[in-house]
């Protein structure tokens, strides 16, 4: 039976009485948003990991959304490459499990070149933080909400597959890049064969057109429950981080009817 860990997405900044609260909540994960930039500094992080040895909180990273990795443009694939890059400095010394990343958008290419152009540039990223004696391991692409964007779920497993690297499995994406459905039990068994031990994961509710997702919503009881039925089904560990935008609360919620 899977060992589910739950947060919310966002720490209202770097102050140690955050993280505290947080655990006397009793949620287990956090994920640092660091969506326009990294604003944490090595110090910051520094402090935060070594309060953390008593927390015991599962910290991970979202890396800024200014990245694409299949961009045309050389200059602005090597000033993505240098924010995840960036964002594995930082978990390093926050100790974070995952650094989560939007890898791209198809553009012109075709999906299998858009696929191929990604993880070239993903072993560039593992390549240089070998040199920089960062852990790549961590990197987790994620799913993605618009059809446009590279991140169905079988170029999210192919790649962690591939340059033995993590994921991050957005539910709420999922739904929304395939206007409302979402097959549980295909998403379950392929995770299953994946035969990964831990995956990371979003989940809220999801505002979504014939486009794909619009914006994040408030977690309704119901699609909680129907998640951990089905998660319920994997032996492995899942982090999930909460996006609504409650994600303390929402996070609480879900925590209660996990128990």
């Amino acid at each position: 039976m899977a060992k589910i860990l739950i947060g919310p997405a966002g720490t209202g900044g770097a102050e140690l009485k955050n993280f505290e609260e947080i655990s006397k909540l009793g949620l287990d994960a956090v994920e640092f948003e660091f969506t326009y930039g990294v604003w944490l500094s090595k110090e910051q992080a520094n402090k935060i990991q070594e309060l953390n040895k008593k927390l015991g909180i599962l910290f991970s990273i979202h890396a800024p959304y200014f990245i694409n990795l299949n961009s045309q443009e050389v200059q602005k694939v090597g000033a993505s490459r240098a924010r995840i890059l960036k964002c594995l400095e930082i978990a390093h010394y926050l100790k974070a499990k995952y650094v989560v990343f939007h890898p791209g958008f198809y553009l012109k290419s075709t999906k299998e070149e858009t696929y191929n152009k990604i993880k070239e540039q993903i072993k560039k990223i593992i390549e240089e933080a070998k040199i920089k004696d960062l852990d790549s391991s961590i990197l987790a692409p994620e799913t993605t909400g618009k059809p446009t964007a590279f991140g169905d779920l079988d170029e999210i497993l192919r790649l962690a597959k591939e340059l033995d690297i993590s994921v991050c499995i957005d539910f709420a994406h999922l739904k929304a890049r395939y206007n409302g459905k979402i097959n549980y039990d295909e998403v379950i068994e392929k995770l299953k064969n994946s035969k990964m031990k831990k995956i990371h994961a979003h989940f809220s509710g999801i505002e979504y057109t014939s486009k794909g997702e619009r914006k994040h919503l408030i977690t309704q009881e119901k699609d909680i429950l129907e998640l951990f039925s089905h998660l319920k089904k994997l032996d492995m560990q899942i982090s999930i981080i909460n996006e609504s935008p409650q994600p303390i609360e929402d996070a609480i919620k879900m925590k209660k009817l996990l128990n």
